[in-house]
């Protein structure tokens, strides 16, 4: 059977087509892979170690396995492999690039895994959206777009800290969605609100405590005491002791469901009836009460950073109060307080010193 000029061509039409879209497809492939590679090596990775990357990016494929039935294996063409301890590191080492573009505008950006928050600092009396912001905004969803990621609009959220300057209707769009301040965000599992009262929070970590604090409830009739206290600490106070920190100077009234939360958990091991004082049981469980914990994590903290085991960028803000007058006993060994004049921040020293204090007159030196 002889084939026709016509047909001829037209299947040679064909067949430079499909190994034109195949190399189309390879080179996207690759394409995909080389930005990681790239990333890596501008990161410092080099020879063997960026060799070893590339090979555990590389040729991978994928199936569904339902039951007794699996799919064919397809080639895996983007991304890094589920479940796997390198992904989420080559992830943070990917968007890594991000938090540097934003700088570059003047906003501060924390990256924690896929969570990414930008800070931008207004004037008093600011009466419009700095453009900077905006610029910062297309830059960082070109960026997006380049690299082939997609923020999520559903999860994007902003929190307006301060008084409402009735700029909320002027903030601009991001990535085709339009922003709006919710009353609450959630960072790092902290439920923060706009007057960072914590009453979010409180309630929040209240409420997932006792949920579990009730499952334990019906396993305590089977365990041991051994065995329900590694509950109570696994389930319900890991949960109030979760930034703890942060509860430090909240008024009574606030961190008052935390403390219920607690001694019904010291209640429901020691088998203690409702009648009978909760302090006894809390000092023979060795329970700190709930507004005490925090302040101690932090007392514990600051004295680590005074003696060099702390962070060092806690042990650049600390240091000790020295003055050539002798002074009373009860003020020796304070904390160095620094002036507004002494700061590099955008308020009061002293103001923003209170994040790690020291109740006056309590030594952290050993005499």
């Amino acid at each position: 059977m002889r084939l026709s000029p016509g047909l001829l061509l037209l299947l040679l039409l064909l067949l430079l087509l499909l190994l034109l879209f195949y190399s189309i497809i390879i080179k996207r492939i690759h394409k995909h892979y080389d930005l990681m590679i790239h990333t890596l090596a501008m990161s410092g990775v080099r020879g063997q170690a960026l060799n070893w990357f590339n090979s555990f990016l590389r040729n991978r494929s994928q199936c569904v396995e339902y039951m007794d039935q699996v799919s064919d294996r397809s080639p895996l063409l983007c991304g890094v492999p589920q479940g796997a301890i390198l992904s989420p590191l080559l992830f943070n080492i990917y968007v890594r690039p991000l938090a540097s573009l934003a700088r570059s505008f003047g906003l501060d950006c924390y990256q924690y895994a896929d969570d990414t928050q930008l800070l931008l600092r207004l004037e008093p009396g600011a009466t419009s959206i700095p453009d900077h912001f905006t610029l910062c905004l297309e830059a960082l969803s070109n960026w997006l777009r380049a690299s082939r990621l997609k923020v999520n609009p559903a999860k994007t959220e902003i929190l307006w800290h301060g008084r409402s300057t009735g700029l909320t209707h002027l903030l601009p769009t991001f990535d085709g969605a339009a922003l709006s301040p919710s009353p609450t965000v959630k960072s790092l599992g902290v439920v923060l609100d706009s007057q960072l009262t914590m009453e979010a929070q409180v309630a929040a970590a209240s409420k997932q405590a006792f949920f579990h604090l009730r499952q334990a409830r019906h396993l305590a009739p089977y365990l041991s005491d051994e065995a329900l206290a590694t509950v109570f600490h696994a389930t319900v106070t890991s949960r109030l002791d979760y930034c703890n920190a942060l509860y430090v100077g909240l008024p009574m009234s606030t961190t008052r469901k935390l403390r219920i939360v607690q001694n019904a958990a010291a209640r429901l091991l020691t088998r203690t009836p409702m009648k009978c004082h909760i302090t006894p049981v809390l000092q023979h469980l060795h329970w700190l009460p709930t507004d005490y914990r925090g302040l101690y994590k932090m007392l514990v903290l600051t004295f680590k950073t005074l003696y060099g085991q702390g962070p060092s960028y806690l042990r650049d803000r600390l240091s000790f109060s020295h003055h050539r007058r002798s002074q009373r006993p009860s003020q020796r060994d304070l904390l160095y307080v620094p002036g507004p004049r002494e700061v590099h921040w955008e308020g009061p020293g002293a103001e923003l010193f209170l994040f790690l204090p020291l109740p006056y007159g309590m030594p952290c030196r050993p005499r």
